[in-house]
């Protein structure tokens, strides 16, 4: 056996694996329980995968005469598994600041969309501008996430609504997964609005006729790998027929189900989802009892998005209703020109205070749960053996603080290791 490996992260006052039994997901007690070492240690392979975690005493026998690339003492400080983004748009052109003075003003999500903002704003700049000009902002945007913990992230096309800019938009993802230091779910969502001069039939009949077909030949020939398709079920944009429509072929496609769903009035969006076998639904602020039953029995994670419902001032995601169901939470930061949040440990914090989740409940959906809602689970989300060496080291010795000192992310969080390497490393921590 090799004894030669990439890293050591040694000594650490807490090490938590979020799970240690090979789970899928957490869900009810589970997510309250989650598995942490007392002064533990990790080891990391050179092809990128976790080969031991365990007390740092055990590790230092079993390993004495191991060589590591990099050695951390993480002594009197907590590595955490790295924090996954299940539900992001980052991939656009122009910003949206006007907006938000017109929300606070007391402008609706949709009074904004009428008014020609919204989405249709983004959809004209994302077309306009250039593949390299996408790939830029997409660079910034994902290095700033990678800063604040996330290490996979599910990233969406859907500011084109037509075929060139759709395939733009996940060439420009395909790019950014392949010379990225980070993890990369990649989501088509040509129907995130019916364009502009079209009915709801007519754009649900060119993605199944034009765009679906043509996504189907780029993965074919290898060209874009894209995970999973999303809808954007609402009223005045896809109905649930539609959205039915397009799920059913995108899943033909070997794509994960994976849609916003009862966000503004409830659609009966779960319901469909279960139905249909999804993944994940997000949003789901105006989800029914009937809704959160059918998730909990269909295994369909709930992606909630805080920041969205503090931005809009909408009602707040039933969490605690879901989570006592047996509903699968998850966490996403919704990043997008609408809710501008590229910090998964602020998503965690809202999520605690504004939902009333526990920070446990929170760390397990920002991890394992999350990973599952991009049917990743058996690789990220969780520090065990044959996973992805995805991890944080934070300069405090209790891992909650990461939560708990609300924007203290960037005073807190020492490294960020992607595959057994340091993708970013802060020398300006702060402790406590």
């Amino acid at each position: 056996m090799s004894r030669d490996y990439r890293l050591l992260v040694k000594n650490a006052k807490q090490v938590v694996l979020v799970c240690s039994r090979g789970e899928k997901y957490l869900t009810q007690h589970g997510m309250q329980d989650l598995s942490v070492i007392e002064n533990g240690s990790v080891v990391i392979g050179r092809d990128g995968l976790i080969k031991a975690v365990g007390p740092a005493e055990t590790i230092a026998a079993q390993f004495a005469d191991a060589s590591f690339d990099k050695v951390i003492n993480a002594t009197g400080m907590c590595v955490l598994p790295g924090l996954v983004d299940a539900h992001t748009h980052p991939v656009w052109a122009g910003d949206r600041v006007h907006e938000f003075a017109m929300k606070l003003a007391g402008a609706s999500y949709m009074d904004v969309h009428r008014a020609g903002g919204g989405i249709h704003f983004t959809v004209e700049h994302t077309r306009a501008a250039s593949s390299s000009e996408l790939l830029a902002s997409l660079r910034d945007r994902l290095v700033r996430m990678q800063r604040a913990g996330t290490t996979l992230v599910e990233c969406k096309s859907g500011y084109g609504l037509e075929l060139q800019t759709e395939l733009k938009m996940l060439q420009v993802i395909e790019e950014a997964r392949r010379t990225l230091p980070i993890n990369i779910s990649s989501t088509y969502c040509g129907a995130h609005a019916v364009p502009r001069g079209k009915t709801v039939a007519e754009a649900t009949e060119n993605i199944l006729q034009v765009q679906l077909p043509r996504l189907r030949e780029h993965m074919e020939a290898g060209t874009l790998k894209v995970n999973n398709i999303d809808v954007f079920c609402e009223q005045g944009v896809f109905d649930l027929g539609s959205t039915r429509s397009i799920l059913k072929a995108g899943k033909d496609l070997g794509l994960n189900i994976n849609f916003h769903g009862d966000e503004l009035h409830p659609m009966n969006s779960a319901q469909l989802g279960a139905e249909l076998g999804a993944l994940a639904i997000s949003h789901l602020e105006e989800v029914t009892d009937q809704g959160i039953r059918a998730m909990a029995k269909a295994q369909t994670a709930a992606v909630l998005l805080p920041t969205t419902a503090y931005i809009l001032r909408l009602p707040q995601p039933r969490a605690r209703d879901m989570l006592e169901a047996g509903v699968i939470v998850a966490l996403g930061s919704d990043f997008n020109p609408n809710a501008y949040c590229c910090s998964m440990p602020i998503v965690m914090h809202l999520a605690c205070v504004n939902m009333r989740m526990s920070m446990s409940e929170a760390l397990a959906a920002a991890t394992i749960n999350a990973a599952y809602a991009l049917g990743c689970s058996n690789t990220h989300g969780s520090l065990e053996v044959d996973k992805h060496g995805d991890l944080l080291v934070l300069s405090s010795p209790r891992w909650e603080h990461l939560i708990y000192q609300l924007g203290g992310h960037q005073e807190l969080i020492g490294y960020v290791v992607v595959k057994g390497n340091v993708v970013y490393e802060n020398n300006q921590t702060m402790g406590l």
